[in-house]
């Protein structure tokens, strides 16, 4: 018999929960989730034979350690900072790993010694990343057989609301970790535009977009997102002319998130003193310069050069950002003081449905001729647990967990799904999910 152990069962969990439980039935598998809370876990699962949740603390290395023992291979859904904790135990105990997140230079260093092991830790095998890679990866061979010199490719991805539930201003609800939309950019986005490196410190950031339309679904706005340039090698477009990864929001979304970028309230570095007693109205004062008669709304008008009719003005009044109201949150950052104000507006619930967009361009020469690619992809969600992000994030680590399970991919090392044996089959199930791609091709 064979054991999969799952850590973590937060909002993108329900679906790879979902399709693993069906998947220990039709195997004769076993599975335990693990999580503070499993609640939500507990629902999909029920009674089952084949599957239980237990209660852990992933700082308690001892409990966590035997929960390992058990596994052939783990299941890090927890956040991105902690999947190391898990991740040393595995190769320790000689177990597989699986991750849709980055790979980080730490997990990276473990490579030779998975290998050694003879393990697959697999990482980025999710939406974004995941999907875009396996789905840009399609395209790429498919042009390399054709001999086709590829100059150009933008790949940006988006997890917003969709049609029927888009009611709010900001065009936009959590359909994910709150936080780390809140903290999404820090950093410096690299990335290849027209043969030059291009570097956009995070206060730069969201002054830059483009423009994208997705069919049937309209508009976009993209910004870049972290570091483009690795993916060069990883995508074998060494000599590629342009190379931007990024994020999708619908139009206005980024210059109004710019507003809280430049005034710093997206710092999660250090606590702000009284913070419990501060109104949602002095918070945003206190990163304005002080002015005897101006008020709030007039000294960020002033700071950010327009006007307080601006449409980016209503959308910070609609959230309550002028309010009188208190924050209520003893010794809080920065960051989890704009979080808890969008918290309280920017609600997915049970009745709304999210929206996943993604858009690959190819632009590459065959025989003489430049050609386009635009291969654009849309997803609803069905209901607040099927959503589109977990049904998107869930599904391909859940189908690349049962494929090690069924020695169906026989890679070793950390790896990430640009490999034709990961990603071919992946896709082609993905299908069945009413996962697909719509291609147009012109001559440009």
């Amino acid at each position: 018999m064979k054991n999969i152990l799952i850590l973590g069962s937060g909002l993108s969990s329900y679906v790879l929960i979902e399709y693993l439980h069906n998947q220990c039935k039709q195997n004769n598998w076993q599975m335990i989730v693990c999580d503070i809370n499993t609640t939500e876990a507990q629902k999909i699962i029920g009674t089952s034979q084949f599957a239980k949740t237990e209660t852990l603390d992933i700082n308690k290395t001892d409990e966590l350690s035997q929960k390992i023992s058990w596994a052939d291979i783990v299941i890090s859904l927890l956040p991105a900072s902690f999947h190391l904790i898990p991740a040393k135990i595995c190769l320790e105990q000689s177990k597989h790993f699986a991750t849709a997140s980055y790979v980080s230079e730490e997990m990276y260093k473990m490579n030779e010694q998975v290998k050694q092991k003879g393990l697959i830790f697999i990482n980025e095998i999710g939406l974004d990343p995941g999907i875009d890679h396996m789905s840009a990866m399609l395209i790429i061979n498919d042009l390399k057989k054709k001999g086709a010199q590829i100059n150009e490719f933008l790949s940006f991805t988006g997890g917003v609301i969709a049609p029927k539930s888009d009611n709010n201003p900001w065009n936009y609800k959590f359909t994910w970790n709150p936080r780390n939309v809140v903290v999404a950019g820090q950093g410096t986005a690299k990335f290849l535009e027209n043969q030059q490196f291009k570097y956009l410190p995070y206060h730069n950031l969201f002054k830059y977009k483009k423009i994208f339309n997705i069919p049937n679904y309209g508009e976009f706005e993209g910004y870049p997102n972290r570091d483009s340039l690795k993916y060069r090698s990883i995508y074998g477009l060494e000599n590629i002319k342009t190379m931007i990864r990024g994020t999708l929001r619908r139009p206005g979304f980024i210059d109004s998130w710019n507003i809280f970028v430049q005034l710093g309230v997206t710092d999660d570095t250090y606590t702000i003193e009284n913070s419990e007693n501060m109104t949602y109205r002095q918070f945003i004062n206190s990163y304005l310069p002080y002015h005897p008669t101006k008020t709030v709304e007039e000294k960020l008008a002033d700071f950010m050069g327009y006007g307080t009719d601006d449409y980016r003005f209503y959308r910070l009044r609609w959230l309550g950002l002028f309010e009188d109201k208190k924050i209520g949150l003893k010794n809080a950052t920065p960051a989890q003081i704009l979080q808890k104000i969008l918290q309280e507006k920017l609600v997915f619930t049970e009745q709304d449905n999210d929206l996943i967009v993604m858009q690959h361009i190819f632009n590459y020469s065959v025989k003489n001729k430049n050609y386009c690619i635009k291969s654009s992809f849309a997803f609803e969600g069905k209901d607040k647990h099927h959503s589109a992000m977990a049904t998107t994030v869930g599904l391909p680590l859940a189908i690349a967990v049962k494929m090690i399970m069924q020695q169906k991919i026989n890679l070793k090392g950390v790896v990430v799904p640009t490999i034709a044996e990961v990603y071919e089959p992946i896709m082609t199930e993905l299908k069945d999910f009413g996962i697909t791609f719509t291609e147009e091709i012109y001559e440009i």
